[in-house]
């Protein structure tokens, strides 16, 4: 199995989730406008929701792009520095919403285009504060790219959550509805 084969239905499957997520927060905030949510946070030094958002979309591009061993395209820092400046400019649930479509749009495209390679290539995966990684393609995808990606969602989730939007295990698996059983889902 390709790696990005593992990847990108993971990360399409979960930005769609938290495209609706949002969109439930729209429609159940006071007024419809659900902006405000755009700010909360879990705790003081975690990041606002606005940057949970935009983090998951950074973390579904630089997988691939990595595992493609593409130079990351002018997106990805467009998505940090929102993301790094969410604080004071969240932006609106509109703006997050288009940012998880443009990520699936363009990840879903670069799985189509080529394969990612030898899980075994070497990837040295440097973080901005000097930490280096050295890691497999297959380790980065499995150790990395996956759990990253993972942190931002449930995050954004919680936040949704713990700001009272009305959001249950049935909005976070969605997408496991297409495999079940007729006839077995409970009525009551």
């Amino acid at each position: 199995m390709m790696l990005t084969d593992l990847l990108v239905p993971t990360y399409v499957q979960m930005l769609t989730a938290l495209s609706s997520w949002l969109a439930k927060a729209k429609e159940q905030e006071p007024e419809g406008s659900g902006d405000s949510v755009m700010s909360a946070r879990l705790a003081t030094d975690m990041f606002p929701l606005s940057t949970q958002i935009r983090f998951a979309c950074v973390q579904a591009q630089e997988g691939v792009f990595r595992l493609r061993d593409e130079a990351f395209p002018p997106s990805i820092d467009d998505l940090l520095s929102e993301g790094r400046d969410a604080g004071d400019h969240p932006g609106s649930i509109a703006e997050a919403r288009a940012r998880i479509g443009e990520t699936i749009a363009l990840i879903e495209t670069l799985a189509g285009e080529t394969e990612d390679g030898d899980p075994d290539r070497p990837i040295a995966h440097a973080l901005p504060m000097g930490m280096i990684f050295d890691l497999t393609a297959e380790q980065y995808a499995r150790d990395w790219a996956l759990p990253q990606f993972y942190f931002h969602v449930i995050t954004a989730y919680a936040i949704l959550r713990q700001a009272g939007i009305d959001l249950g295990k049935p909005d976070y698996v969605a997408h496991m509805f297409a495999y079940l059983r007729p006839g077995t889902m409970r009525t009551s």
